[in-house]
């Protein structure tokens, strides 16, 4: 099959990144303004180019004839946490991402948020992104996915914008559901246990269900702790203290009855993270990293029906092969 390649902007701490990466796509660049994050990405993939700094000023075009343009575009303006400002927030990179497909002229585009924009009250807003890459010449359609739908042990509901040429897009199919996904307790019982704690059995017997969303904050608002009093609750239900995280697992010492908070690594392994992806950064930052990231194998399932509807098309003779144009 034909290499494809990804230019990938918001990269955060490569939760999309490592998702399309497992769906045979190669990153060209990962665009990331914050700094942590950047060096999460270079300690992880050395191999790519990481560039640092903000969107407004990347030039697209130096990318012409890329694949895939992706990115996870900064949710406030949609947010239902937020003022739900929309297009009026400043923080809104909907135009930049735009921009970008214009310059560089990808052969998809691939763009996620939060849920809170597939609200009635931007359906204008969501129209008016739908017209703009018509005009480009791309045809395109936003659905809202579960993380817990895609293998991932937790609620995490992601609206996602596909776009591609009219020949490719008619091979476009979006994810099914991938079957039961593990409980927290499935997923963390050896994590828990990493200490010798005695407790950690009976706690993942009972931490029987899959998570909420994870909530990683801004760099004004939160801390390294599990999101408000609703999604704490929730926690507490599945047996878990919200309040903030853990440096390491229970001590052997901890009673049977402990109510253990998470560490950052057991939050990455509820965001679907492999347990070799190591993140840089102080503990707020690097909590903020993971719970603002795509869960990796909800990109990997929609980047692997992008690849077979780019692939499907080129066999077709619709969607030539592309030839990258940067440097």
């Amino acid at each position: 099959m034909h290499e494809l390649t990804c230019l990938e902007i918001c990269a955060g701490a490569g939760g999309q990144s490592l998702g399309l990466e497992g769906a045979g796509l190669s990153h060209v660049a990962a665009v990331e303004i914050d700094p942590d994050a950047c060096a999460t990405l270079r300690l992880n993939r050395p191999q790519w180019d990481v560039i640092e700094g903000d969107v407004h000023q990347l030039d697209g075009r130096p990318y012409g004839g890329v694949d895939l343009l992706a990115g996870g575009v900064p949710c406030p303006p949609f947010s239902v946490a937020g003022r739900q400002l929309g297009a009026d927030d400043e923080r809104d990179l909907f135009p930049e991402a735009l921009r970008l497909a214009r310059e560089c002229e990808p052969a998809a585009v691939m763009l996620e948020n939060v849920p809170g924009l597939s609200q009635a009250r931007f359906a204008c807003y969501r129209e008016q992104v739908l017209r703009q890459l018509g005009e480009l010449g791309y045809q395109s359609a936003w659905r809202v996915l579960n993380a817990c739908d895609l293998g991932v042990p937790q609620l995490r509901p992601r609206l996602i914008l596909v776009a591609m040429r009219p020949g490719a897009f008619r091979y476009f199919e979006w994810p099914g559901t991938a079957g039961t996904p593990p409980t927290v307790g499935e997923a963390l019982h050896a994590m828990m246990a990493g200490d010798g704690w005695a407790g950690a059995g009976e706690w993942a017997r009972k931490a029987s269900g899959v998570a909420p969303t994870l909530v990683g904050g801004s760099r004004l608002h939160g801390g390294p702790d599990l999101g408000p009093a609703r999604a704490r609750a929730a926690w507490r239900r599945l047996g878990v203290d919200g309040r903030g995280l853990a440096d390491a697992p229970p001590p052997a010492s901890a009673p049977d009855d402990h109510v253990p908070r998470l560490t950052r690594d057991m939050a990455a392994a509820i965001q679907g993270f492999p347990p070799a992806w190591r993140f840089c950064g102080r503990k707020t930052s690097a909590y903020r990293q993971v719970g603002n990231a795509l869960p990796p194998p909800v990109a990997r399932a929609v980047g692997a029906r992008i690849r077979v509807a780019l692939q499907a098309a080129r066999d077709d003779g619709k969607e030539p092969p592309r030839e990258h144009q940067a440097l």
